[in-house]
């Protein structure tokens, strides 16, 4: 979907790699009794996801850092380079093609992406001085021209790190999710006939047709599609990039007034749900 809801769970698939469908705003459909949707074009208008209502379903994070090299085998794509500080080049992602990590103290590191010359990407991973808790921060400014998406999660260990290993090493489950600025909670639809028009203040958007034909989402800069189509009483989104699903979405405004829906990235075989309210 969109990096709101993406840059959530984002959070929680060690983002994000943040970023998947990178700014993508996602939706989340729930129980019968409270996604019985509203007739009409309930869905006009602008919403933000209430932080507190996110469920995230992922496989624990994989880290390892030791002997100068960081590997990240559960990342989008799998990374491995060295833990010089320095930019090395990363292939297989769309939103970014060079990564650096950077060892700050035993127990912290800084890892920034680039695309071209340009940074895209910020994350800083710091392990509690007991090592069962990770917090991290992070900025994502993939998107040109457009305000950054920041926010902050923690995740537990569930796996100790190897013999000789950094702290942030080991497999770690994400916990909560701290903090994501305005940029990434928040998304508009407008409904126009058989139009579905989506934009976040992230900077992407798109005008699409009912009828499932794909189109391109506007400031994504990994050329993501969307293919949107009724689905019951809600909303149906189906994400390709390069010609492959990488994600698909539900979403509908419930009887209680609210946005319920659900997002479930194929890449990271991760699944958001969430709520949003009407702004």
């Amino acid at each position: 979907m969109h990096k709101a809801t993406i840059m959530a769970a984002l959070a929680a698939a060690s983002l994000l790699a943040l970023s998947a469908c990178n700014k993508q705003p996602s939706v989340a459909g729930d129980e019968t009794a409270q996604t019985a949707a509203v007739a009409g074009d309930a869905i006009n208008g602008t919403w933000k996801t209430d932080l507190a209502s996110l469920q995230i379903e992922q496989q624990p994070d994989r880290l390892l850092l030791r002997d100068g090299q960081y590997s990240c085998d559960t990342c989008v794509p799998k990374s491995s380079l060295p833990a010089d500080g320095a930019f090395h080049p990363v292939s297989g992602s769309g939103y970014f093609d060079s990564a650096s990590v950077k060892v700050v103290d035993d127990h912290t590191i800084n890892l920034t992406r680039k695309k071209g010359d340009r940074v895209v990407g910020e994350f800083s991973r710091e392990v509690s001085a007991d090592g069962k808790k990770m917090t991290v921060k992070f900025k994502d400014s993939s998107t040109p021209n457009a305000p950054p998406v920041s926010g902050e999660y923690t995740e537990t260990r569930v796996a100790d790190a190897p013999a000789g290993a950094h702290a942030i090493s080991g497999s770690w489950q994400p916990e909560k999710i701290q903090n994501i600025s305005e940029e990434g909670l928040t998304t508009t639809y407008a409904l126009d006939g058989d139009v579905l028009r989506m934009s976040t203040p992230a900077g992407q958007s798109y005008d699409a047709n009912l009828d499932g034909t794909a189109t391109s989402i506007k400031g994504d800069p990994a050329g993501t599609m969307a293919s949107v189509k009724r689905s019951g009483d809600g909303f149906e989104e189906t994400d390709t990039r390069d010609g492959k699903v990488v994600g698909v979405a539900t979403f509908a405004v419930g009887a209680d007034g609210d946005l319920h829906g659900s997002y479930v990235d194929k890449e990271r075989n991760q699944t958001t749900r969430f709520v949003a309210s009407k702004q």
